[in-house]
């Protein structure tokens, strides 16, 4: 059954401007070669704008795009959907990974096959992947959510985490990297209370919101490092009238702006990156690692289109990365700049 949707999926992108078909021989005539992006989940406002830049630069170099993602967030999922991307013989495949360890087996035999393989927005082991695109430094996101707690929070007492699932490579990566600046004198009246999973699901996240609130009556702050999550704890805190705790994280100007106007906003401040241009770095990068302009080590150079040239970096776990651009911070100054842009 799993099986067959996925071949539904990808034979519905044949409407939807992208191409798929069965058998091995999917590159169009006057395709410059076929490039997927394996998104984390469907029905996800975050995933569509990512893959709208993706589909931009692919399409704009001749290439076929494919966007295929499962409709639960997990790792057995994506694995049957990169299984079926092998299989038709892609030249690429850029995924956000549900799961680090689980994906690797997969990708490594893409590799293998002569498939390039690239990561975007969440990370797999560095044997299983050329290059990852990622959206901002993790220093700089761990950095920014921790100041944002401490100060909304009035610089001591109880905060939680929202989180998307607890596979997802790049929130334990920022919440690892949270902790550690935690530990810096100034934060040491903070208090982190809980660390809960709303699976980047609305309710699940609302729910997951509640039992904070029920379980935590001193909580101050809720951080959520992810797009969904933030959206739910803003609406739940909206909501419950009574409660005197500030939302913060990662979020969309176009779910949050009601939050972060007022003198009594919900939410302060929030932060994040243009998801659309972290989908077209996606597209640039795997078009580079095509064409063999690189091959995804460290110091190797190559041209985004008009977001300029990019070099290869080595992160903290000495992997090869891609990083798009700095945090870009949202707040009642400037939400409205950006709330109809995504």
């Amino acid at each position: 059954m799993k099986r067959q949707i996925i071949m539904l999926v990808l034979a519905a992108l044949l409407l939807t401007g992208c191409a798929a078909q069965s058998g091995r021989n999917i590159v169009k005539e006057d395709s410059a070669g076929v490039y997927a992006m394996v998104i984390k989940s469907e029905g996800n406002t975050y995933n569509d704008l990512m893959t709208q830049g993706f589909r931009e630069v692919i399409e704009g170099a001749d290439g076929t795009c494919v966007i295929a993602g499962p409709t639960e967030i997990t790792a057995e999922a994506q694995i049957e959907i990169l299984q079926e991307l092998i299989e038709q013989g892609v030249d690429s495949i850029a995924v956000a990974a549900n799961d680090e360890d689980a994906l690797s087996p997969v990708l490594q035999d893409a590799m293998g096959q002569g498939i390039c393989v690239s990561t975007v927005d969440s990370d797999v082991s560095k044997q299983a992947r050329q290059v990852f695109v990622n959206q901002a430094a993790t220093e700089e996101i761990a950095r920014k959510l921790v100041e944002a707690v401490y100060e909304m929070s009035g610089g001591s007492g109880q905060w939680a985490i929202l989180s998307a699932g607890s596979q997802a490579t790049n929130q334990n990566t920022w919440i690892r990297a949270m902790r550690s600046v935690m530990e810096e004198e100034t934060y040491q009246d903070l208090r982190l209370v809980d660390i809960v999973y709303g699976n980047d699901e609305i309710e699940t996240s609302k729910e997951k919101t509640l039992e904070l609130l029920e379980n935590y009556p001193d909580l101050k702050v809720i951080c959520a490092p992810t797009v969904m999550g933030l959206a739910a704890v803003a609406q739940v805190l909206e909501e419950q009238t009574d409660a005197d705790v500030k939302a913060t994280g990662l979020g969309l100007p176009s779910s949050m702006s009601a939050y972060v106007k007022g003198d009594d906003a919900i939410c302060p401040y929030f932060y994040l990156w243009n998801p659309i241009d972290l989908g077209r770095m996606s597209g640039y990068v795997s078009l580079a690692l095509k064409e063999e302009i690189i091959t995804g080590a460290v110091g190797e150079s190559f041209e985004a289109g008009d977001m300029g040239n990019f070099v290869i970096q080595e992160n903290e776990f000495g992997a090869s990365e891609v990083i798009v651009a700095p945090l870009i911070r949202f707040d009642a100054e400037n939400i409205s700049e950006w709330q109809y842009l995504f």
